[in-house]
C-alpha cells in the first residue's frame, strides 16, 4: 500500500449539489426551493422552538422552583456502612471510600451522616459531619477529621 493508491470508500465524500445552473441541470431557475413564499427567500427559516404563532410549550409551562447557588451537594455516607465496610482503626478518606465503591464520584465533598450504630474505633476524614455521626464515632472511640 502507497499513499499514491489511498482512497476514500464509497459513500464517504459525498459530491455537493451546485444549484442554478440552468434548467437541464434540475436544479436551475428556482434551485429547488419552489416557487414564492417565505421559503423561497434568502435567509428564511423558523426559531427551532416556533409554533406557528402559537404560544410556545416552554412558555406556556408554569415555572416553578429555583436552584439556589450556594447549595452544597455533598455525597453522603452513614457511620452504619462504615463499621460494616472497615476494621478497627482503619484510616477512612475518600479515596478508600471510591475504592471499595462505597459511594460513587465525590464532586463536592463528602459528609459523614449518623444513622445506624458504630462500634469500632475509626478514624474518618471527610468535609462535613452531622452532630449524630461526630457523637457516634467519638463515643466509638473514633476520631472525626475536617478536610
Amino acid at each position: 500500500m502507497k499513499l499514491h493508491t489511498l482512497r476514500n470508500t464509497d459513500g464517504a465524500k459525498k459530491k455537493r449539489k451546485r444549484v442554478g445552473r440552468g434548467d437541464a441541470s434540475g436544479l436551475g431557475k428556482t434551485c429547488g426551493r419552489g416557487d414564492k413564499g417565505q421559503h423561497s427567500r434568502s435567509g428564511s427559516g423558523y426559531r427551532p422552538y416556533f409554533e406557528g404563532g402559537q404560544i410556545t410549550l416552554f412558555r406556556r409551562l408554569p415555572k416553578r422552583g429555583f436552584k439556589s447557588m450556594s447549595h452544597k451537594n455533598y455525597t453522603v455516607i452513614n457511620v452504619v456502612d462504615l463499621d460494616a465496610a472497615f476494621n478497627a482503626n482503619d484510616v477512612i478518606d475518600q479515596n478508600i471510600l471510591k475504592e471499595k465503591n462505597l459511594v460513587p464520584k465525590i464532586k463536592f465533598g463528602l459528609k459523614v451522616l449518623g444513622s445506624g450504630d458504630i462500634t469500632k474505633p475509626l478514624t474518618v476524614k471527610a468535609n462535613v459531619f452531622s452532630a449524630t455521626a461526630k457523637e457516634k464515632i467519638e463515643a466509638a472511640g473514633g476520631k472525626c477529621e475536617i478536610l
